[in-house]
């Protein structure tokens, strides 16, 4: 059996070995939407594949849509020639349930995927009256325009300069398809981001109006450009949660026992592990403010919770900044340090378990507003025993750890300014400065045997490790205060963590796990043992 359209047509065969199919006229949906598209997608990777198209064809199953989305690729080519393309735009999603069981259906809502070199059909979409929503999965970084000088990045500055012919960065090449659609009509839009940012929808608005205002100075666009943006075009807030981990062999080997071929997960040239199937757990949130200024799909109606922007902030900070990606980033440094290849093995650590609950439910539950749609402790409670320990999950450190640099601050930073702000005590913070002085120490790319360690991609990588130059994993003395360069930087952290208290706390803790073999370890159960019970 293979991934395409013209296998199906055997419908039959697809039940019998319980994939579920489609239940809307496929080609019907794919020229609708061709000819004029309502819903774009920029960033074609799993999330998207695996969450997000799959709320799109569940409106189209109900009768609920007519059209399906456009998915456009930004960053990496291959995952459209090598995903897409062969498999006529579909993927097999698999849920892995708890109990080992595989929920398995072919989605087939994406009519057309492009790639932002293919500049003439972009335009000719954004152009469009009918289009309502432009979207993006594209991870936090993608979103930044400034380096760790804080002056814009080489790319951005070219793109300021020269103006949006040739735009290149993926901030630039929306700025320059929303002036197209100004120049075409200026009809309204949304352009809505689904990434883990705080306040995300104001940081892509952000990035756009100063791409706009340089092109505005330059003379590359006329005045009424910059208003037409803050007038017509809106920046809703979201939050979105589910994981989507790298293709497991697991699934790959199961598929095949199904009779399913060329399933191989491939890696890109730009190091993306992708196949034609997406293995994702059950547990999914969307939070969506209801901003849309020419119309939006049924979401709501797909189990989207489309509200206002209060909720969606405390929701967004509920989630990124206490409920779960802080729990996440803890433990996928240590999980590193310590061997780990897997999030649900680390559960069954007890200091690394130790170190979760007290980053969750005593550091960040109690700044936590409850958002009212979703209860803070059981969002919480469904995470740490039920989703992190998923044996079926096939997650794992090293994607968690993935550019680190645009997380820690979110993560963790968000959580100490609000114990700042709020007069708390941040003495009685343990997990957190734990957690940074792990990132830290897992910078130095030995593992707590003493044996070399692979880290992560991150954009500021090379910028950190040499400012921690000179510091030895196994020679406590050889640090002399090199983290501090990295703590006082607020464009990591979003403040000056060197002001703070917790500066000695982290600089003492990582000081201790530069004690040689099983220091990490020693440093670790010291902490977490030493905190109340939670």
């Amino acid at each position: 059996m293979k991934l395409n359209l013209k296998a199906l047509n055997e419908r039959e065969a697809w039940e019998k070995i319980g994939i579920a199919l489609p239940k809307y006229d496929i080609a019907a949906m794919v020229a609708k939407t061709k000819t004029a598209p309502a819903w774009v997608h920029f960033g074609a990777g799993n999330i998207f594949r695996g969450f997000i198209a799959g709320l799109q064809q569940r409106l189209l199953n109900g009768g609920l849509a007519e059209k399906g989305i456009t998915a456009a690729e930004t960053f990496d080519y291959d995952i459209i020639d090598r995903i897409y393309a062969p498999f006529d735009n579909l993927a097999l999603n698999v849920i892995m349930n708890p109990d080992a069981t595989l929920d398995c259906e072919v989605t087939a809502s994406v009519a057309e995927a492009v790639k932002a070199s293919d500049k003439k059909r972009l335009e000719e979409i954004f152009a469009g009256p009918e289009l309502q929503m432009v979207s993006f999965t594209i991870t936090e970084k993608g979103y930044a325009l400034n380096g760790a000088d804080g002056g814009p990045l080489p790319m951005v500055k070219s793109d300021m300069e020269n103006g949006p012919r040739n735009a290149r960065h993926v901030m630039a090449v929306l700025t320059a398809l929303l002036l197209c659609r100004y120049r075409a009509g200026g009809y309204p839009l949304a352009v809505v981001s689904m990434d883990n940012c705080s306040g995300n929808g104001d940081i892509l608005k952000g990035s756009v109006m100063r791409i706009a205002e340089a092109w505005k100075s330059g003379g590359f666009a006329d005045g009424g450009f910059v208003g037409w943006l803050e007038e017509k075009i809106s920046f809703p807030w979201s939050m979105i949660d589910k994981i989507t981990p790298r293709p497991a062999k697991s699934v790959e080997d199961a598929l095949a026992e199904k009779g399913m071929e060329d399933m191989t997960p491939v890696i890109t040239g730009k190091g993306v592990h992708i196949a034609p199937f997406v293995n994702a757990e059950r547990p999914q949130y969307l939070v969506i403010e209801d901003d849309f200024p020419n119309g939006r799909p049924a979401l709501e109606k797909a189990g989207v919770y489309m509200t206002d922007r209060e909720t969606v902030n405390k929701v967004e900070r509920m989630k990124v900044t206490a409920c779960l990606n802080p729990l996440h980033t803890a433990m996928g440094f240590y999980g590193s340090l310590l061997g780990y290849t897997l999030i649900c093995d680390e559960m069954k650590d007890a200091d690394i378990a130790a170190l979760v609950r007290r980053v969750g439910y005593a550091e960040g539950l109690p700044i936590v507003t409850d958002p009212g749609i979703l209860s803070p402790k059981a969002f919480i409670d469904e995470v740490v025993l039920e989703r992190l320990p998923n044996p079926f999950m096939p997650d794992n450190p090293g994607r968690i750890n993935e550019d680190a640099s645009q997380k820690v601050g979110i993560r963790f930073g968000e959580t100490i300014k609000c114990y700042i702000e709020w007069k708390r005590d941040i003495e009685q913070l343990i997990g957190i400065p734990l957690a940074i002085a792990g990132w830290l120490r897992y910078l130095l790319a030995v593992d707590d045997k003493g044996g070399p360690m692979e880290v992560s991609n991150d954009p500021m990588k090379d910028t950190l490790q040499a400012a921690l130059s000179g510091v030895i994993w196994n020679d406590p003395a050889s640090h002399t205060g090199q983290i501090r360069e990295i703590l006082a930087n607020p464009v990591i952290f979003g403040l000056d963590l060197t002001k703070t208290a917790l500066a000695r706390k982290i600089e003492t803790m990582f000081g201790e796990m530069l004690e040689g073999a099983g220091a990490v370890r020693a440093t670790l159960h010291k902490y977490v043992s030493r905190g109340e019970e939670v």
